[in-house]
């Protein structure tokens, strides 16, 4: 997990450093419990454990350069339902079936995908590059793992917990 010292604002490269993407004081810091609590309630799972320590900890934030973390429940909560909206209108006019490795039901072994859900997948991140992290309920076997959405919409499955992949990058 990025440490606080690793924070900076001058012109070091960004490769491994953990750069402040917000104010450090105000409506996105520091990142609300309650709200978080309420967001979980509402998606019908914790988030990771990981990824709550780190924007508790650092958010908003922008790490490596193009990931970015907010820590508000209510920006993380318009991301779901923006996903969930994209994911139904597409598939409600998409006449063929996706690939298996570009299929979230077969990513996560699950007969449908609710994004947003327990069994569907729960965005966490952005990149700059237009990619969307998000948290599966299942990845080829593995509880809570990871799968990125690149921008063409192919998908990396990463059967390891958010802090593991965070971690890896």
């Amino acid at each position: 997990m990025p440490r606080r010292a690793d924070l900076d604002d001058d012109d070091r490269p960004p490769a491994g450093r953990v750069r402040r993407a917000g104010p450090g004081t105000g409506p996105d810091r520091p990142a609300d419990p309650a709200a978080r609590l309420r967001l979980e309630g509402e998606i019908g799972r914790e988030l990771p454990s990981g990824y709550k320590s780190v924007i508790d900890a650092h958010a908003p934030v922008r790490l490596h350069g193009h990931l970015y973390l907010t820590s508000r429940a209510a920006d993380l909560g318009e991301m779901i339902r923006d996903e969930s909206e994209t994911w139904n209108e597409w598939r409600a006019r998409e006449s063929r079936e996706p690939a298996p490795d570009e299929d979230p039901r077969a990513i996560c072994n699950r007969p449908q995908i609710v994004f947003g859900t327990p069994d569907g997948l729960i965005p966490l991140a952005d990149t700059g590059q237009g990619a969307r992290i998000h948290l599966a309920p299942e990845v080829h076997g593995f509880p809570d793992g990871v799968v990125v959405q690149g921008p063409e919409g192919d998908r990396a499955c990463h059967p390891m917990t958010f802090a593991e992949w965070l971690t890896a990058t």
